[in-house]
């Protein structure tokens, strides 16, 4: 089996393999044929309308897919599943504005208990009798 091995002696232990395996050359040219029928593509038409007598028997019906049913799932009723939903529920439209108006109103808010606190002690200084 080294590079200098003798061609002849190379083809009889080929030989010797192939008949070994159970092949001789008349299998081997059936086998061979067969296979290239194999290797070759099969035609099936089935977007095609085939206008040639010949090839008409390997026309495939056209495949009708199954008719789809959506599942019918049963809910059922959970006292945690109603507060997953509504913590999962949309926001309203407006969050957007409410958010970005917030720190306003809640400078607006101090503001307004300040003059209330005022106008509360301006009462009382008045019903007292102090001048303010």
């Amino acid at each position: 089996m080294g590079a200098m091995e003798d061609p002849s002696t190379r083809a009889a232990r080929l030989r010797a393999l192939r008949e070994a395996a159970g092949l001789d050359k008349g299998e081997q040219e059936v086998n061979g044929a067969a296979a290239d029928t194999a290797d070759q593509p099969v035609l099936k038409f089935r977007n095609y309308t085939v206008r040639d007598d010949k090839i008409t028997h390997e026309k495939t019906a056209v495949a009708n897919p199954p008719k789809y049913e959506e599942p019918v799932v049963e809910a059922e009723v959970d006292v945690e599943g109603e507060e997953l939903l509504l913590s999962v529920a949309p926001k309203k439209p407006n969050w957007d504005l409410r958010r970005d108006v917030e720190p306003k109103l809640a400078k607006l808010e101090r503001r307004t208990q300040r003059a209330m606190i005022l106008l509360m002690q301006n009462q009382q200084h008045h019903a007292s009798g102090e001048p303010t």
